[in-house]
């Protein structure tokens, strides 16, 4: 069957090389979602294994739909009953982009026309009670092609279970990690957030750093889908735990100036099983010092949108870069949206990625040398 794993504006290449670490072939890649092939056991894998997936679906269907009866008539054609029972629930939603049908209430509304006519003529009833499993329905609509999946994950995958509080700009646990994976952490190279807020950068790292799954702490929708063995989800949740590694010497830590914000650091990583494995204290960035040995920084500064004004984010930025000066030759990975950035940390960056971080335009800078 083909899969479809969602992700944010960016993290396309880095969430393909996860899925090819799945053992699974990809079959197109497009703006914020991926299509690949897998079978009950691949929809497991990707649900307990993929850091940088928001959503993993099946596509039950795909098809040219310009008008609502091509709509409804695609839809009618997919054997829905394959997976959804006669008692299920199954909501629709969705969105269309580049489409001559672009309301989605009404795309909306035709779809689970179809949807219970499909499944009226499988099990012979004409009223469903949905009182069963969930099986959410959501469509696609782009430049006019209708692409119709169910939602395997439920939840976003993002939400690891660890996070039940924030600070006020919270950085997506995906986006995070996907932020440490560019950083290309290593065991024996100290891995620093010095502005580490709740603690996700840090966590992520150090769950990458122990290869520890981000799904073993939650469930999934499909968990409820008769169609995949419950032998499935006890064998890949074992899989993953015997993969664990817990001696390797990875170093993480965790500081920032609000003590506020390293009490909910701390409480974050015990929720997320890894405080063994971060050191969380109180610092100020701005007068930290450097450790004598390699180590990389990453952090998420405020923008000034958010947090703080622009002048005093600006103010934050030159204080920062004339001190991390001193951590030569330490990599920085540092993520924000303020435009002026380079400039006032006084260094260009090597790379620059963009990125976005909850709706704001973003980019990671890179300082390599």
């Amino acid at each position: 069957m083909t899969l479809v794993a969602t992700c944010l504006f960016g993290l396309e290449k880095l969430l393909g090389e996860e899925i090819d670490s799945l053992g699974c072939k990809r079959i197109l890649t497009m703006d914020g979602r991926i299509f690949f092939e897998g079978d009950e056991r691949a929809i497991v894998r990707a649900n307990l294994r993929l850091r940088l997936a928001e959503h993993v679906f099946v596509l039950l269907g795909s098809f040219s739909a310009t008008t609502f009866t091509e709509l409804f008539d695609g839809v009618a054609a997919i054997p829905l009953e394959e997976w959804i029972g006669k008692e299920d629930a199954f909501p629709v939603k969705g969105h269309s982009i580049k489409s001559r049908l672009f309301s989605v209430p009404d795309c909306q509304s035709i779809i689970k026309k179809a949807a219970v006519t499909r499944l009226s003529g499988a099990y012979g009833i004409k009223i469903f009670p949905e009182t069963g499993a969930k099986y959410q329905l959501e469509f696609f609509l782009f430049k006019d092609i209708a692409y119709i999946m169910l939602d395997t994950t439920g939840i976003p995958l993002h939400k690891r279970g660890y996070r039940p509080e924030s600070g006020l700009a919270p950085l997506r646990e995906t986006l995070a990690a996907a932020i440490v994976l560019t950083s290309r952490p290593r065991a024996d190279v100290l891995f620093w957030d010095p502005m580490c807020g709740s603690g996700t950068i840090a966590i992520e790292a150090a769950e990458i750093l122990h290869n520890i799954a981000p799904g073993l702490s939650r469930t999934f929708a499909a968990e409820d889908y008769p169609r995949i063995p419950k032998t499935i989800w006890t064998e890949e949740r074992e899989a993953a735990k015997s993969e664990i590694v817990t001696d390797n010497g990875a170093v993480v830590w965790a500081s920032d100036i609000d003590p506020e914000m390293v009490s909910l650091a701390k409480e974050n990583a015990k929720r997320a099983w890894v405080e063994k494995f971060i050191r969380v204290f109180q610092a100020d960035v701005r007068k930290i010092q450097k450790e004598d040995c390699r180590g990389t920084i990453v952090c998420n500064p405020p923008y000034g949108e958010r947090l703080m004004t622009s002048k005093e984010v600006e103010t934050l930025y030159r204080e920062m870069g004339k001190n991390l000066r001193s951590f030569a030759p330490w990599q920085l990975f540092i993520i924000t949206s303020h435009p002026q950035f380079e400039k006032c940390f006084g260094r260009r960056a090597d790379k620059e990625k963009k990125l976005v971080n909850g709706r704001i335009p973003c980019a990671l800078y890179e300082f390599l040398k």
